[in-house]
């Protein structure tokens, strides 16, 4: 499988494509205005403290305060990896409001909620992910080979005594497969430099304040998303070119190689057609090639994503041409998940399949495809109503969340009031002025397709109103209006 990673920088936005063998499985934004800040560590000051909820509010400098729950809040002298059950402490034990605290964000903002906030600070780098909070090694579960795993563990350990880190702990990323002790040691200059940067800017800053921010996003990219089967890195500023081969030199020599810098007059993102695939990733509809299709709705508490045939009839029998369609809908949704970034609780409603080997089938291909997730997933199975329910980590704003905002017109419904709705609700607010109100007339003020309704298919009804309230009533356009807008002014 080729994989290549495009990088589009404009002084107002960073976007970078992760395409798999042509086709986009993963976009990414960041704005010069609204930068995300995942990663970032702050010096807080609480604000307010919530017994009932087991959490607390934390002021750290932006708009809305951020919230931190108990269990994320490292006690003095504890060890975050204990392997016995924690109880979750009292948090006014933890916390009392006013009291300056050294946070790193979980979770950005979103909707209407602030920050995730946890005390359990980790600093990452291409191999590593130092956290002081822990006294442990862990490697990561995509590396298998037990061997493997033994040998990562045994060079970290002994090459961690060289420096001051050795109190912490580390997580071994997926990329640290096969890598030599130059690498690691690279790596642990890198974190040891940074963490003494942030010990010594956690005793400086004034709280509320930003102690480390995380690189910009088309370094990140180097750091966290290439992989074995990474060919090329395409960017097409010269500028961050020149500092993305810097960092390369740096801290990843052998990625120097796949950086690349287009200086085509096509832009980069039309040439592999990604500016197409984000534009179809807004929508609610997923075609499938077959001719069936998958609907994909988003909400607050969770995402459902419902499969159909649609226009596929299939060759042989309905129980194939099920199975067929929801196969190829496995695929789909797998790459839906990581293009538009959809996290939290989701729910896949297949079509029904009454072969179990059918459904295993099924959900074995969700889970294969999902393994290429840089994102942690968990599919707890078909449930008795034969729905898949799974969970994605959700740690910024989805695609659709970052790009788009709710229709001013239906309020983020998604759909309006028909013309007839509306023009019964104008005859009951006549009614009611009517009644409230002794006027000579009313002037009804509402958009073209309710007004063209009142004059033609209910113009009867119309009739019979004004007979009832013996009062002439007007009617006026105005195309500002949305078609749910409507007044009626006394004359």
């Amino acid at each position: 499988m080729s994989e290549e990673i495009l990088i589009n920088v404009t002084p107002v936005e960073t976007r970078v494509a992760l395409v798999e063998n042509g086709m986009l499985q993963e976009a990414y934004v960041e704005r010069t205005r609204n930068k995300g800040i995942v990663g970032n560590i702050y010096k807080g000051k609480v604000v307010r403290v919530l017994p009932g909820m087991e959490a607390a509010f934390v002021d750290i400098g932006l708009e809305r305060a951020a919230f931190i729950h108990a269990s994320d809040v490292a006690e003095l002298g504890g060890d975050s990896d204990s392997s016995a059950p924690r109880t979750v402490p009292d948090i006014r034990s933890l916390l009392r409001e006013g009291q300056s605290i050294i946070v790193q964000v979980t979770k950005d903002p979103i909707g209407t909620k602030g920050a995730r906030l946890t005390t359990h600070l980790s600093i990452p780098s291409r191999y590593l992910v130092y956290m002081p909070a822990m006294s442990h090694i862990g490697i990561s579960q995509r590396i298998e080979d037990e061997t493997e795993r033994k040998r990562l563990r045994d060079l970290i350990q002994s090459v961690a005594r060289d420096y001051e880190l050795d109190a912490g702990g580390y997580i071994v990323r997926t990329a640290a497969e096969s890598v030599g002790e130059d690498d690691i040691r690279r790596d642990m200059d890198y974190l040891n430099r940074l963490s003494t940067s942030i010990m010594e800017g956690a005793r400086d800053v004034q709280a509320p304040g930003v102690i480390y921010e995380d690189l910009p996003l088309f370094i990140r990219t180097v750091r966290d998303l290439v992989r074995v089967q990474t060919e090329k890195i395409r960017i097409d500023s010269r500028e961050s070119c020149e500092k993305l081969l810097a960092f390369a030199d740096r801290f990843v020599e052998q990625l120097r190689e796949m950086i690349e810098f287009y200086p085509g007059e096509r832009p980069l993102f039309d040439l592999y057609s990604v500016e197409d695939e984000i534009q179809k990733a807004l929508s609610r509809h997923v075609q499938l090639k077959s001719g069936g299709h998958a609907l994909i709705d988003q909400t607050e508490a969770m995402t459902t994503i419902d499969v159909n045939t649609g226009a596929f009839v299939g060759h042989r029998n309905l129980e194939e041409t099920i199975f067929k369609t929801n196969l190829e809908a496995a695929r789909a949704i797998s790459r839906q998940l990581r293009l538009r970034n959809l996290g939290g609780i989701i729910i896949i409603d297949f079509i029904d399949m009454a072969d179990l080997e059918h459904q295993r089938q099924v959900l074995r291909m969700l889970e294969k495809m999902l393994e290429r997730d840089h994102a942690r997933t968990k599919i707890t199975g078909v449930s008795e109503l034969g729905l898949v329910e799974m969970t994605r980590k959700r740690t910024t704003e989805s695609l659709g969340q970052l790009l788009c905002e709710p229709c001013p017109v239906c309020n983020g419904r998604g759909f309006l009031k028909t013309p007839e709705t509306v023009c019964y609700e104008i005859f009951r607010e006549i009614m009611r002025v009517n009644r409230a109100y002794d006027v000579e007339g009313l002037l009804v003020m509402a958009s073209q397709s309710v007004i063209d309704r009142l004059l033609d298919e209910d113009s009867d009804n119309v009739a019979d109103l004004e007979t009832f309230i013996g009062k002439t009533i007007k009617f006026q356009v105005e195309l500002v209006y949305s078609q749910e807008q409507y007044d009626v002014v006394l004359l």
